[in-house]
């Protein structure tokens, strides 16, 4: 007899359908899977077959072929377990239902039947969604997960005995809902916090700027001046996720694997911080089926390279084209995939190579510039702020008050990242942020009188900018008006902005 159970697999980080077809007939007692599976699929026929034989099942006699179409199309993963089970039970007249067809099932199989979760649930529900599909059948782990996705009824099945139950409709599954309202509520209470920062107030005022545009920042200054510290709590004063964010972030994570059992969403911006010995396909993905990197897990987040001169200079060289862009194309036998990273760079890294200024540095004028030309200029061209981070003062130190706190600096955030969602509403989210403005933008939103322009000119003549940094210094000078609440950028926005362009200057020249 013939069967057929849908399923669906990812390829990148979207979905694509599968059909599982699971024909059983006369011959020699034997299981063969076709459609080009991996060694995880062709495992799947011992793990069924034990689980069918553990929950109850008749193992089914004769040849059984089974087909995963389309076939042109690599298989991968233990997520085939679960229909690959239903269609031997079906084929084999153990079960009679004509819901098969109506619900994608994905599911790992233990070998006493119970269901085990599985990556990339939420891309395959959405997929499910869009091919109009009633209903999804999803270990209970991922149920949560696939209820994010409106106008579906997500199955949680504990084990293969209680999935054919449900199919044959002699028992009832309440279908799983979530409550987006409250898994959205984030709560920085347990987070690290601002307050906790003894002086760095010129740093803080950077990090501000940086968090209210979007802008990526680069944090020079000796060891022991606290630059991981201010760098691990700017997700703290950045915007709530918001639903659209949280789905994108959360396809990526759940691909990845990275999301915990039951857990619906990514309700907290991304904070990755990879290794300097980070390989480019560590960072930007890859392998021969193209997996997202560490800047793709960083999208709507913050991408933490500490030590910026020790990663390779090619590593770092990949880079560019994701920072200008917002997403990272990956071509490799498999196919071309594209995944986004729309992220802020937070870079740190000493000034010299033993860590001192470079009029205290006993290096040599030579080590010095060989440490410094790992970073390329046209790297340094693409991070906005560049900020020099001093040793603390005993008199900051030693203070007892608190500083400013996280949910008072996020307040002034949000609102300059309102002014910036109301300016850029035409766009219908083609631009998030300042950082993201292009050159129409710019063009439109970032006009000086003849004063600034003159400063602008100063500035360029003097410092040496190039035409990407002249862009730059204009994008957070418009930051810098939003948090002032200025309609117009005015002298002393420029004048900010351009500060936070020199430090570069003098140390790489």
């Amino acid at each position: 007899m013939l069967s057929k159970v849908c399923s669906a697999a990812v390829n990148g980080i979207e979905a694509y359908p599968v059909e599982v077809e699971v024909d059983s007939g006369f011959g020699d007692t034997n299981i063969v899977i076709v459609g080009l599976p991996d060694a995880a699929v062709k495992e799947s026929k011992d793990r069924v077959t034990t689980a069918l034989s553990n929950s109850g099942f008749r193992f089914p006699m004769g040849r059984t072929t089974i087909n995963l179409a389309p076939a042109d199309v690599k298989k991968e993963g233990p997520s085939f377990d679960l229909p690959i089970a239903l269609g031997m039970i079906a084929a084999s007249e153990q079960m009679k239902s004509d819901q098969l067809e109506n619900f994608v099932t994905v599911g790992e199989l233990a070998l006493n039947g119970a269901v085990r979760s599985v990556r990339g649930v939420l891309p395959i529900a959405l997929q499910a969604r869009a091919d109009g599909k009633s209903g999804l059948l999803v270990p209970t782990d991922n149920a949560a997960e696939a209820a994010v996705v409106k106008d579906l009824t997500v199955i949680p099945v504990a084990n293969l005995r209680e999935a054919t139950s449900f199919l044959e409709g002699t028992i009832k599954i309440n279908p799983t809902r979530v409550d987006f309202d409250k898994i959205l509520e984030a709560s920085y209470d347990d987070e690290l916090d601002f307050s906790e920062v003894k002086g760095q107030e010129s740093v803080k005022r950077a990090m501000e700027i940086a968090a209210a545009g979007g802008h990526n920042i680069l944090l020079i200054g000796p060891p022991g001046t606290g630059k991981s510290m201010l760098a691990k709590r700017l997700t703290t004063i950045l915007p709530p996720l918001t639903l659209e964010e949280a789905l994108e972030t959360t396809k990526i994570h759940s691909i990845v694997g990275l999301l915990k059992p039951g857990q619906a969403l990514v309700t907290r911006r991304p904070f990755r911080t990879p290794h300097h010995t980070a390989s480019d396909v560590g960072l930007l993905g890859g392998n021969m089926n193209p997996t997202p990197g560490e800047i793709s897990l960083a999208h709507h987040g913050v991408l933490f390279l500490d030590e910026l001169p020790e990663f390779k200079r090619s590593v770092l060289e990949t880079m560019r084209q994701p920072l200008e862009e917002g997403k990272v194309t990956i071509s490799r036998a498999a196919g071309t995939f594209t995944f986004p990273s729309e992220f802020m760079l937070v870079a740190a890294m000493n000034p010299t190579p033993d860590g001192k200024m470079p009029a205290e540095s006993r290096s040599s004028p030579h080590e010095i510039q060989k440490y410094l030309g790992r970073i390329s200029g046209p790297l340094l061209d693409r991070i906005d702020l560049h900020i020099e981070v001093p040793q603390v003062r005993f008199q900051d130190l030693s203070k007892q008050a608190s500083g400013e706190s996280s949910a008072a600096i996020r307040e002034r955030v949000i609102a300059a990242r309102q002014r910036q969602q109301r300016r850029f509403a035409a766009k219908k989210g083609k631009i998030s942020c300042n950082a993201r403005m292009g050159s129409r933008e710019i063009k439109a939103y970032c006009g000086v009188d003849a004063a600034t322009l003159e400063l602008m000119s100063y500035a360029m003549s003097d410092m040496n900018l190039s035409a990407r940094a002249y862009d730059r210094v204009l994008k957070v000078a418009r930051t810098i008006a939003d948090l002032a609440g200025a309609e117009t950028i005015q002298a002393d926005h420029v004048s900010e902005a351009i500060q936070y362009r020199s430090l570069d200057r003098q140390l790489w020249t």
